[in-house]
């Protein structure tokens, strides 16, 4: 599945897990039965040796032998830690979408499953859509990409404030550490250039202003978050694919958690669940806004943020969805 997932993105990257899905060496490296996140841990325990500089993807049987006491523990401890920048250009319209629905100015925003925190800084990048521009013209990392139906240009005219920034994840990267920023790295798909490129520009600028960043399950630290949250801002809670990584019981606590808080006051949830064409997953983009608790698909994306599809008005559909593998 992995390997056809990455098949027309990074061939070289898909060849690998192909070769890997019937390798005795890599089945006694994961757990039995495997947990479905395990090709990823795999590619990941290899990245990131070829990132250190201790393995080379010419030379992965050498890897496999010399280097199988690491790759055995960071498959079976390292949880998956993906912070794709290019997805802010698919989630900018959603922010603007709700500070149009809600006429808020300014917002305290809140990642679930941050990561490195990367994300958060959503509003200092520079996005280009055929509609027209966003962000400050000076910002080092840009963004742009297919639209399958155009982004509204009244969108790109809001400007809300970000007041606040909060990231909520697990174990949070520490991006002043090589092994920080190659543990991120390593969960990029090999041969995505582009991607690492762009990962480097984000962390430079995430050093000038890094947001806050708390360790920690966000079933539990968000009720926390959200019982002291300001009232004088709107309170915008989002979530690129962590929640498929939580059990059923902790998933459904934080859609609990979210509805419990949006009838005490406004607030705004934006998730990515999955969605199918009959030949393509990809991501829905689901916006839920409360007191009215009313969810609507907005737009469907690429799961790393290359295209976005705008959804005219006539065919948003409510969408109960919200876990996105």
């Amino acid at each position: 599945m992995q390997a056809e997932q990455a098949r027309t993105k990074a061939p070289r990257y898909a060849a690998i897990c192909e070769s890997f899905a019937t390798d005795e060496r890599i089945a006694a490296l994961i757990e039995d039965p495997p947990r479905w996140d395990a090709p990823l841990r795999v590619m990941s325990a290899l990245h990131y040796l070829v990132l250190a500089g201790r393995a080379s993807w010419d030379d992965i049987d050498t890897a496999l032998v010399e280097h199988a006491d690491f790759l055995r523990r960071h498959i079976a401890q390292q949880g998956v830690q993906t912070n794709e920048v290019q997805r802010c250009w698919s989630l900018l319209p959603c922010f603007l979408e709700v500070a149009h629905r809600t006429g808020a100015a300014v917002f305290d925003v809140i990642e679930l499953g941050s990561s490195a925190g990367l994300n958060l800084g959503w509003d200092s990048y520079r996005y280009e859509y055929a509609a027209g521009t966003w962000g400050p013209a000076d910002a080092t990392v840009a963004f742009t990409g297919e639209e399958r139906r155009p982004v509204p240009a009244h969108l790109l005219t809001l400007a809300p404030v970000v007041r606040t920034r909060t990231g909520v994840d697990l174990n949070p990267i520490d991006l002043t550490t090589d092994h920080g920023i190659h543990l991120l790295k390593s969960f990029i798909w090999v041969g995505q250039d582009d991607r690492l490129a762009r990962l480097d520009r984000a962390i430079g600028a995430l050093r000038d202003n890094p947001p806050e960043m708390i360790a920690g399950d966000l079933a539990d630290v968000l009720p926390v978050l959200l019982a002291n949250r300001a009232t004088d801002a709107l309170t915008v809670v989002w979530q690129t694919a962590v929640l498929g990584y939580l059990p059923e019981q902790r998933r459904e606590l934080v859609l609990q958690t979210l509805a419990e808080a949006g009838a005490v006051g406004p607030l705004a949830f934006i998730s990515t669940s999955s969605a199918n064409d009959g030949s393509h997953l990809y991501y829905g983009l689901t916006i839920q806004l409360w007191p009215s608790g009313e969810r609507v698909q907005v737009a469907h994306a690429d799961w790393h943020g290359a295209f976005i599809d705008w959804l005219p008005a006539d065919q948003r559909t409510a969408d109960d969805a919200v876990i996105a593998f």
